[in-house]
């Protein structure tokens, strides 16, 4: 039942555009080579090599974040006037690496943009996980996270309410809600996925735990009719998010009247941002993943090249916000905002901001209208591991040097981050990427129900490709 492909190995003679699955594919192929990887016996030893060094980063996380509950957050770097350092940037640059799961599963869905089956389970995983990470920075920012519960409005015998006019507050309700769809989101696109990986299993235990996450699956007509409708409101659910969870984090600054942060482009800003960075974290992970259990089939340079494409529209949008502010600094008229980007550009910190310069736009931009460089896999990874940098560098600039020189000299100072700030944020890298190892080991990273309904010239049903991919 199996339906084989005998075209051009790389151009679909139906749109001339390059295939998401390559010839010789067929619904048992790609069910084959996606459960092998999570049902295998034996686990490669790179697999094991990754996690020891991932759980070993990690556990600088786990040391620094006890040491700062003893002493407090004055082992941190910051001070007055710099009250927000590492760990608002690292929250902020966080949460942007994770807006690019939710556009990828979501806004592509709603838009029937194919190429996205390939890479939108880790790119869903890649969103919690950094959700994970981010959330936790704002907790232990506040120095007494075992007291977290008194930002939800519930009712206290102190009669203590949160201030519902601090977009601090709003934070807390935009990205726990962010967190809850995304979880959602990325559990119900891996209900089929769980059905045939406890037909495949042959451990008891396997059988248990998937059909236990199947939730009764059976791949019938009407399960089918409820798991797509559930897709689809979940995806207008989370589509607005994409916009706001980012917009209502800019709020965090916009709405200050500290020169450098009192921004109307900020809430667009940090969303194209968002975006840009996240879209880059997915290369970082695509890439090696593809080469390392050899998906090369199935993540095709279709999925990169489309990926740098989002890339180069966000980085020019992230570039007219760079280049508003600089104008916005000039036509003000405000000697404040005047002096606040001149010492952003020129002042003791202005290296960071060359250096996001160089990272977010100099190269990005003037690289990436190339096609044969967007589908050269070793550069698109070096290129995305700059991005993220450039975008990490933008969050320190925005938030460090609008701080440490405000309005009255006599109130200046600077900024120097400490030991315990770089092994909270490499703690951080470490646990999402152990979390991520985790995910690919134990769960399918590539929707087989979705990539089953993409074969060219299969004109089937998500019911009847299963059936044959089973």
């Amino acid at each position: 039942m199996a339906v084989e492909l005998k075209d051009n190995p790389k151009l679909d003679p139906a749109t001339g555009e390059y295939r998401v699955i390559a010839p010789g594919q067929s619904f048992r192929s790609v069910t084959e080579k996606i459960t092998r990887i999570v049902l295998t016996p034996t686990t490669p030893l790179g697999w094991f090599a990754l996690f020891g060094v991932a759980g070993a980063v990690a556990t600088a996380l786990l040391v620094a974040v006890t040491w700062l509950f003893l002493v407090g957050v004055g082992i941190w770097g910051i001070t007055q006037p710099v009250a927000w350092g590492f760990a608002i940037i690292n929250f902020v640059w966080w949460i942007g690496i994770g807006h690019a799961g939710t556009l990828i599963s979501a806004i592509l869905l709603l838009f029937k943009q194919g190429w996205r089956n390939s890479i939108n389970r880790f790119a869903e995983a890649m969103t919690i996980f950094a959700v994970v990470c981010a959330g936790m920075f704002p907790l232990i920012h506040v120095g007494r996270p075992w007291l977290a519960y008194w930002m939800l409005p519930v009712p206290l015998t102190m009669n203590v309410w949160p201030q519902f006019r601090s977009p601090l507050l709003w934070d807390v309700f935009a990205v726990s809600t962010y967190a809850i769809i995304s979880v959602v989101f990325w559990y119900i696109g891996m209900v089929p996925d769980f059905g045939t990986m406890r037909d495949r299993a042959e451990s008891k235990l396997a059988k248990y735990a998937y059909g236990l996450c199947s939730l009764g699956w059976r791949g019938s007509a009407r399960h089918w009719a409820r798991y797509e409708t559930s897709s689809l409101l979940l995806a207008g659910l989370a589509t607005p998010l994409v916009l706001s969870v980012h917009t209502v984090i800019s709020f965090d600054f916009a709405v200050a009247v500290l020169p450098g942060w009192h921004t109307t482009i900020f809430p667009p800003y940090f969303v194209a941002g968002a975006i840009y960075s996240g879209f880059a974290m997915v290369l970082t992970l695509a890439i090696p993943l593809r080469k390392f259990y050899h998906l090369e089939s199935l993540v095709t340079e279709r999925h990169i090249d489309n990926m740098g494409k989002v890339m180069l529209a966000t980085g020019f949008i992230v570039a007219y916000g760079y280049a508003m502010e600089v104008f916005m600094a000039w036509y003000s008229a405000s000697h404040w905002e005047a002096f606040m980007m001149w010492n952003r550009m020129f002042g003791p910190m202005g290296w960071a901001y060359w250096v996001l310069v160089t990272c977010n736009l100099a190269i990005p931009l003037t690289t990436l209208w190339s096609r044969k460089l967007r589908t050269n896999m070793a550069f698109m990874f070096l290129l995305s591991i700059v991005v993220n940098t450039g975008m990490w560098f933008e969050r320190f600039v925005i938030i460090v040097t609008s701080l440490y020189r405000d309005f009255l000299p006599s109130s200046w100072g600077t900024y120097r981050a400490t030991k315990w700030d770089y092994m909270t944020y490499v703690g951080t890298l470490g646990l999402f990427t152990a979390l991520f190892l985790l995910f690919v080991r134990f769960l399918p990273m590539i929707p087989m129900s979705e990539i089953r309904t993409m074969l060219p010239g299969a004109k089937i049903t998500p019911k009847k490709a299963a059936e044959a991919g089973d």
